[in-house]
């Protein structure tokens, strides 16, 4: 008998995978990424992105995509907003779970969304009355995301008072959790440990840490183990590590979720996620992504036969 799932993954490749790409993926083949991505089992997935067309082309189609992913019944179906507006039509989508995300640096922020951090928290304060206003059966998970917790391309390093503020400031607006962005991909082991004691410090237990990681640097394995030190066991990540910061150029994209399951699949943990068929996503993206994009250390040396058993 199967182990119940013991680490929690996010899938982002079709959300924070897919913006920055500078070709537009079909809206049928999106769909059919996020169909792959559920019937390998992981149980929650960030499908797209409210926000302008004109900024994020990519998500122009973002309402026909939401339509087909909620469909799926075993997976939390969320999207990432950066306001109020953006939340009300996630709400209409009927999507699952609302990922509010502000930055824990100001420059970082203003360059995001062209809003102060204090402007986004009123933002953030305006999404929770609303969600508290609907029936609790269909009342969507609220998370607030802090970008660059670990590291900014425009500010350099951030203090870990800001990241603790901002985290104080999502858990008495009520977020129902808290994700830590290593946007940039600037993180360390040691800094990510600090990263999250400091959060933790501020919200207490009762609220449900993320981490967020991207491997810019190659740490994004040893940040996410560091991580699991620290209590953290819950994670996104992104099938062939789609993804990147605009405001990183050249930056490798998030932690490779096959390589993260794997890597959590041997040393004990259980994810629940069939890692042979999240490998099949692959054949997917590469029809419409090219190689350069696509990335991890399990697609390019497979899966070792006396391994096979771990996997």
């Amino acid at each position: 008998m199967a182990r119940a799932p013991n680490v929690h993954i996010c899938e982002v490749a079709a959300r924070d995978g897919l913006q920055n790409l500078d070709v537009f993926v079909p809206t049928e083949a999106k769909c059919e990424l996020i169909d792959a991505i559920a019937a390998a089992g992981i149980s929650e997935i960030d499908a797209g992105s409210f926000v302008p067309p004109k900024v994020v082309p990519q998500f122009a189609d973002v309402d026909a995509v939401m339509a087909h992913a909620v469909q799926h019944k075993s997976a939390t179906i969320g999207a990432l907003v950066p306001n109020f507006k953006g939340a009300e039509r996630a709400i209409a989508a009927g999507v699952g779970a609302i990922y509010f995300v502000i930055s824990a640096s100001e420059s970082h922020n203003l360059a995001n969304v062209r809003r102060t951090i204090e402007e986004q928290l009123e933002g953030f304060r305006a999404v929770r009355t609303a969600l508290d206003a609907l029936p609790i059966a269909g009342r969507p998970r609220l998370m607030g995301a802090i970008a660059t917790a670990f590291g900014c391309s425009i500010e350099g390093q951030i203090k870990e008072a800001a990241v603790g503020r901002l985290a104080r400031g999502f858990a008495e607006a009520g977020a129902d959790e808290i994700g830590l962005a290593d946007t940039v991909g600037y993180g360390t082991p040691g800094l990510i440990k600090d990263i999250v004691r400091v959060a933790r410090d501020e919200i207490g237990s009762q609220i449900p840490l993320r981490l967020h990681l991207h491997d810019t640097l190659g740490m994004g394995l040893a940040n996410a183990v560091a991580g699991l030190d620290v209590g953290i066991r819950r994670f996104d990540a992104a099938v062939s590590g789609l993804g990147g910061c605009p405001f990183a150029p050249g930056a490798r994209g998030n932690v490779v979720t096959e390589d993260l399951v794997f890597m959590l699949e041997r040393v004990g943990l259980s994810t629940g996620i069939d890692l042979d068929r999240l490998m099949q996503t692959r054949e997917i993206l590469a029809r419409h992504i090219a190689p350069r994009h696509l990335t991890g250390h399990l697609h390019e040396a497979g899966i070792p036969k006396a391994l096979r058993s771990a996997a």
